[in-house]
């Protein structure tokens, strides 16, 4: 297990848990008993709203302007950033210390909305248009690789095609399971350029601008989010992309995809699922203490105590995993098997263990004035979004299969 963080990033920790425990955990009663019609939170921070598309609360504005004003006021906002983009370039480790204190709470200290993909591959301009006020919170982002028939083989599957015509290309196709897209300022996509390569050098990525001639959106309604749709289809008629709204080289778009998901849709999912469960842990922990049937407190139960600790072992091994491959990240190491290990443990141990956490609550756990029910849901969620739990499972075995990875230590 990790043993201990750098002095910097202990500090950090600290101050991040004592904000989400001060300024975070007394607004979660507020949030869940106020419930909106829409779901989630039309108040909140774009992305943070998004985030809890899928939860029946709401906060004032106000209460939300504050989270931000604190997050950005104590450097916690872009503190996971590149120093060159203005943030405190923490790295990987920096950002998985802080996502996973931000996750204890069902209300969420709201952090950038940094495309990660488009640090050293956006132009100047782009870096002016797009990045920076991303950065920032100015402007917010979507992501387009998902298509209806390329889902778990994105690069084999993708039907999208660019075709350069003069100077611009146009772009035909449609992606599905888009998160935020019509809310967002701008989408990354990916499309076809060269359909003999495809994935080695025939997939690119291009900045649409929402809204753009010829795009359009068709809702998904997700069991997660049944009363605000959050989930899109998003059809690409004709759009025509000049040539500087391409994001790096022509025919390296799966690749900077990549990047993006092995730390966003991967590294991320194994910080998020360790901030909720220790969270949940702590508070089964005072529940069974405090629950008494049959004249005994719950916690003197030989069967409590064997989920509390099948719990506590799932997020202790986790946590150290997590860690290890931020810092191989840090370090310039490929890591995308160890990322689709994170997210195959994130989702199935995450969900086996706040499975255990709602069986210890009893039927308590099951309303929605706790955030158990709501943790249910996400991490249930975790062993599909971003790759089905076997899809990770296939990965982790082609990469022992061909010698990438070791196991021996």
């Amino acid at each position: 297990m990790q043993a201990g963080l750098p002095p910097e990033l202990e500090a950090l920790k600290n101050t991040i848990r004592q904000i989400v425990k001060d300024e975070c955990y007394p607004l979660e009663a507020e949030f869940l008993a106020n419930p909106s019609q829409e779901g989630g939170d039309e108040g909140a921070p774009r992305g943070i709203a998004e985030a809890l598309s899928g939860l029946l609360g709401t906060l004032p504005k106000e209460s939300w302007d504050r989270l931000n004003k604190i997050s950005k006021d104590t450097g916690i906002y872009t503190s996971f950033v590149p120093e060159e983009y203005g943030g405190g370039g923490t790295g990987a480790l920096g950002h998985v210390i802080l996502d996973e204190e931000v996750h204890k709470s069902i209300v969420q200290l709201p952090t950038s909305p940094v495309p990660m993909m488009m640090i050293g591959a956006a132009t100047p301009e782009q870096e002016k248009e797009y990045l920076l006020p991303s950065v920032e919170g100015k402007l917010h982002y979507a992501f387009g690789q998902t298509e209806p028939n390329a889902g778990s083989d994105p690069g084999g599957m993708m039907q999208t095609r660019a075709v350069l015509d003069g100077d611009d290309w146009v772009l035909n196709g449609t992606k599905t399971f888009i998160s935020g897209a019509t809310t967002a300022d701008y989408i990354l996509v990916q499309a076809v350029t060269d359909p003999e390569k495809r994935q080695r050098g025939g997939i690119t990525m291009f900045i649409i601008d929402n809204p753009s001639p010829g795009l359009s959106f068709d809702p998904i309604r997700l069991w997660i989010n049944p009363t605000k749709v959050q989930q899109f289809t998003v059809n690409l008629d004709n759009i025509r992309v000049p040539q500087t709204k391409v994001l790096g080289e022509v025919g390296q778009g799966f690749t900077l995809g990549q990047k993006w998901l092995v730390h966003h849709d991967r590294l991320l999912r194994g910080s998020m699922a360790t901030g909720i469960l220790s969270r949940a842990l702590e508070m089964a922990i005072d529940w069974a203490k405090e629950r008494v049937t049959y004249g005994q407190p719950i916690a003197d139960r030989q069967a409590i105590q064997w989920m509390l600790t099948d719990v506590y072992i799932d997020i202790m091994t986790l946590r150290a995993s997590t860690r290890e491959t931020a810092i191989r990240a840090d370090n310039g190491e490929d890591v995308r098997v160890e990322a689709s290990m994170i997210k195959y443990c994130a989702g199935e141990w995450g969900w086996r263990s706040i499975d255990k956490i709602m069986q210890i609550f009893g039927g308590t756990g099951e309303t929605l004035d706790l955030p158990i029910a709501h943790w249910y849901h996400i991490l249930r969620h975790a062993r599909i979004g971003g790759g089905t739990s076997e899809i990770h499972k296939f990965v982790m075995a082609r990469g022992l299969l061909d010698g990438r990875v070791s196991f021996q230590g």
